[in-house]
């Protein structure tokens, strides 16, 4: 069972059959004058007109590159370039894709600015805090139209008024939304992937709005007016814009299908699964797709198990044995980055595909957690939605907070490591768990095993040098109602690196 068509969905019938029509008959250089030629720029003008109609733009607008990640490449270094005079200052949210983190890297070392706008804990910008973020130098903003990872669908009509007003172009990725949600109103440049909706691998689409200022990054080519250089695959253009006009007329009845299956994920997970978060926004989101995270499990190790019972999933967690980086969507969300699963539904997927997959759900995360010998919670009774109110500020904004925490007396207990407060003595009332050299899940492993050993009121200290750690733990507490007190060094605990992270249990 295909479930991972956020990473690329399988070639929808009606590419497949305009793709072996157009390699006979879109084969030659649609710039030539010869009948080969014309036929080839007939059938690559029609696909342009195609993909603009869909998209509510005009032919002239549209741009195939090789890829989505190049268009995103290209809209936003070619936009920055053409507005170099207004500034050097860009704008994106904390969950952009890491085709726009990279350009940002890019710009930031060849001496422009960055400001990232903070999420909250659903993933969403708030319109306002964005629009805050906007400076008088700002040549770009940029903004997802759905996340890539948890299916959140940001406020892009909102935010795009905002940069009208301020008069700063907005560029959407829009790679997880186009064809099957409409495109928002109100941007400048719009870029998408043909992969995604069906089409072939090797087709991306940039958008730039007539009066836009745009210089492309690349040296000047007749091709593609001008923004993107080299031969266009004319048969895969065809492919994908067939298969873009078939997604889009089924869209509707195909999304309130989907809607129901993922619904019905959403809520019996957290039923057959103990210590499970659901992440992502629970009504503004992608139709087809649902991400959770199980507490103590290798996202991994998950994802192979599954697939060893005929399930393709993926993980928006990058925590993993390779890269041992967590995901910067789920960190900028302040959610649990371990034990990460994504489950995004092709069109046609059966309700009895759903039921299986979670039939085999619970056994496979007990199997994965029985080597651990944890004494965990029942699942829960009914379906919990979001358990918290959205932060302005994910984890950004939740280190920067003071909290205190009490006992159930209602006296003092530990008080929060930040900036004017006190630091809980390193003595014989914190616990400490030296999970040095441990990397994730095991800091919270290992937390989870000694918590039972707290006082009610009584801190923890969990020494840790794995980034994960620094998201994981403080996600641990708000799922297991416990009190997150802060960072401090891991030295003024008896560690000789990395962080002391300070849990008082409140039960």
């Amino acid at each position: 069972m295909y479930f991972d068509v956020a990473s690329t969905a399988p070639l929808h019938p009606v590419a497949r059959q305009a793709l072996t029509a157009a390699l006979d008959e879109g084969w030659a250089d649609p710039a030539r004058l010869y009948r080969s030629g014309r036929q080839a720029r007939m059938l690559l003008d029609a696909a342009r007109e195609t993909v603009a109609a869909v998209l509510g733009t005009r032919a002239d607008e549209v741009s195939f590159t090789a890829s989505g990640t190049q268009a995103v490449q290209l809209g936003l270094l070619g936009a920055l370039s053409g507005n170099r005079r207004r500034g050097g200052h860009l704008l994106h949210s904390a969950v952009e894709h890491s085709s726009v983190l990279h350009v940002a890297e890019r710009h930031a070392a060849a001496g422009g600015e960055v400001t990232v706008a903070p999420v909250d804990r659903a993933g969403r910008v708030d319109p306002a805090a964005f629009a805050a973020l906007l400076r008088p130098d700002t040549a770009l903003a940029a903004l997802q139209s759905a996340n890539h990872e948890v299916g959140t669908v940001q406020p892009v009509g909102e935010v795009a008024a905002r940069c009208a007003e301020a008069g700063v172009p907005l560029l959407v990725d829009a790679a997880q939304s186009a064809g099957r949600m409409d495109v928002p109103a109100g941007w400048s440049l719009l870029t998408a992937s043909a992969h995604k909706w069906g089409g072939p691998p090797g087709v991306g689409i940039l958008a730039v709005r007539k009066g836009v200022r745009y210089a492309s990054p690349l040296p000047a080519d007749e091709r593609e007016g001008g923004r993107v250089p080299g031969f266009v695959n004319v048969p895969a253009i065809v492919a994908a814009a067939a298969a873009l006009r078939a997604v889009r007329a089924e869209a509707e009845r195909e999304n309130a299908r989907l809607h129901e299956l993922v619904e019905r994920i959403r809520a019996r997970v957290p039923q057959l699964v103990p210590e499970v978060e659901v992440v992502g926004d629970p009504v503004r989101r992608l139709p087809h797709l649902v991400t959770f995270s199980c507490l103590y499990v290798d996202g991994e190790v998950l994802l192979t198990e599954l697939d060893r019972a005929g399930f393709a999933v993926s993980s928006g967690s990058s925590c993993t044995s390779s890269t041992l980086t967590p995901s910067h969507v789920l960190a900028a969300m302040g959610v649990l980055t371990e034990g990460n699963v994504r489950v995004s539904l092709p069109y046609g997927t059966a309700e009895a595909d759903v039921e299986r997959f979670l039939a085999v759900l619970p056994e496979l995360v007990a199997g994965v957690r029985a080597p651990l010998g944890l004494d965990l919670p029942a699942p829960k009774a009914e379906p919990v939605a979001e358990t918290s109110p959205p932060r302005a500020e994910g984890r950004a904004g939740a280190e920067s907070e003071e909290r205190q925490a009490t006992d159930e007396g209602g006296s003092a207990g530990a008080t929060s490591v930040g900036a004017g407060s006190e630091r809980p003595e390193a003595s014989a009332r914190v616990t400490v768990i030296d999970a040095l050299g441990k990397r994730c899940p095991l800091p919270v492993i290992e937390l989870a095993k000694r918590i039972g050993e707290v006082p009610v009121g009584g801190t923890v200290a969990v020494l840790a040098d794995d980034e994960a750690a620094r998201l994981d733990v403080p996600a641990w507490c708000e799922m297991r109602e416990q009190e997150y007190a802060g960072e401090a060094p891991a030295a003024d605990y008896g560690g000789d690196r990395g962080s002391a992270y300070l849990v008082v249990r409140r039960s």
